[in-house]
């Protein structure tokens, strides 16, 4: 059985979008975000990327797990980052920092600084993933293949890229039906504690019969490409992609948006911190 990604965005405004408008939009927000350490800034492009995941359409219920996957993720990402650079920060002179204290044990200073720092970058993160979420679920998966191959990208890496958003719902959902498979069969994966290697030596019932499933399919696959002379020649796309007119104010306003930041950055304090004077020690 095939399990295409979950296509939670149908219907909505941004998925009537031209879908290489999808990536074109991840790729100038990304650009642009990584330019901005200004939290003021930053959070208008919080608002921005929200607004458009907004427009996506995905159901908050059905992605609930996934958000809370990434901000904790990004939670750990920037309290360990900010362990391992010790309070460095880029931009920032070591002796211009207004220290609050050191942490316990580890030394690591905490300072006004370092904690806007943290707090751009948490920011950062999550405007990043907001703005990449529609590209997961709002774009039919019919698409995919098709889109990069319109945006450049050669037919053979465009064509893996559409395999591969199929075969790892379909890796998943293998992998539960045999978990659900073995249990009927009397197979306990949570009996006994034991250490590591017991762990992985009772997963083995799982992981062979799918690793073995998802082996024979890829065989089928290629099977199936090969009689269609796959590789010989360049391919062509049934499905045809045009920009209309709001596709193209909303790729302008991205590219906008990155070229107005860029020269900020140049003339500007929006690629420095910026600490707000109630949180400076006193």
């Amino acid at each position: 059985m095939n399990f295409t990604p979950r296509y939670l965005g149908r219907g909505s405004w941004l998925a009537r979008r031209d879908p290489r408008l999808l990536v074109l939009a991840i790729v100038c927000f990304v650009f642009t975000a990584v330019q901005v350490w200004d939290v003021r800034l930053m959070l208008v492009l919080v608002a921005i990327a929200f607004l458009y995941y907004r427009s996506a359409g995905i159901p908050f219920r059905e992605v609930r797990r996934q958000w809370t996957f990434a901000i904790v993720f990004i939670s750990l990402i920037v309290i360990v980052n900010g362990l391992i650079s010790s309070g460095r920060m880029r931009g920032v002179e070591s002796d211009t920092v207004h220290l609050y204290g050191y942490l316990p044990l580890l030394g690591t200073p905490i300072s006004a600084e370092s904690v806007m720092f943290a707090v751009s970058q948490f920011l950062r993160f999550m405007a990043m993933i907001a703005v990449g979420f529609p590209l997961a679920f709002s774009m039919a998966p019919n698409d995919i293949g098709v889109t990069f191959a319109r945006l450049g990208v050669p037919y053979r890496f465009a064509f893996a890229l559409d395999l591969t958003f199929r075969f790892v719902p379909s890796l998943a959902a293998d992998y539960r039906t045999t978990i659900d498979a073995q249990r009927v069969r009397g197979l306990e994966l949570d009996r006994g504690a034991g250490g590591l290697f017991s762990r992985l030596r009772r997963q083995a019932p799982i992981v062979v019969p799918t690793v073995i499933n998802a082996i024979v399919g890829a065989e089928d696959t290629i099977d199936a490409m090969d009689l269609r002379a796959f590789g010989t020649g360049q391919r062509t796309w049934l499905r045809e992609l045009k920009f209309d007119r709001t596709d193209r104010l909303l790729l302008a306003f991205f590219v906008l948006l990155l070229v107005v930041v860029t020269i900020a950055g140049f003339t500007t304090t929006t690629a420095q911190v910026w600490v707000p004077d109630f949180i400076l020690p006193k």
